[in-house]
């Protein structure tokens, strides 16, 4: 009999506890404790929903939702958004293909370097 409650006790006591971890962890920001940064994955969903937002103001101009004015400035305003994010990739990806072709340069020396000291030493 004795058993049942100890066990009965451990499990109320695990059952509580996971029960306070959930209601309490929302509190915390975890976020702030796990970083896993990547620009290149946030910068992909922004740039789809501001594409996204354009074409519902366009539809929604389309029908005569909205008046010409604001379309005029909405469109503007998520296109230079938009405009921003794309030269914002185009430098990380130069960038990228910068120091890529800096690695390849770097090894195609290095084999060059082996390949004439092959050579001078066949003959």
């Amino acid at each position: 009999m004795q058993d049942i409650t100890v066990i009965s006790m451990i499990f109320t006591t695990i059952l509580a506890l996971a029960c306070l971890f959930l209601i309490l962890s929302p509190l915390f920001k975890w976020d702030t404790y796990i970083q896993v940064s990547s620009k290149g994955k946030d910068i992909n969903p922004t740039k789809e929903a501001l594409l996204t937002t354009l074409n519902e103001i366009e539809f929604e101009f389309k029908m005569d939702k909205i008046s010409h004015a604001d379309y005029k400035h909405l469109k503007k305003q998520y296109e230079t958004e938009v405009a921003s994010i794309m030269k914002e990739e185009e430098l990380m990806i130069t960038n990228i293909d910068r120091e890529l072709m800096d690695e390849v340069e770097k090894e195609i020396e290095a084999q060059m370097k082996t390949y004439k000291n092959k050579k001078g030493e066949g003959k």
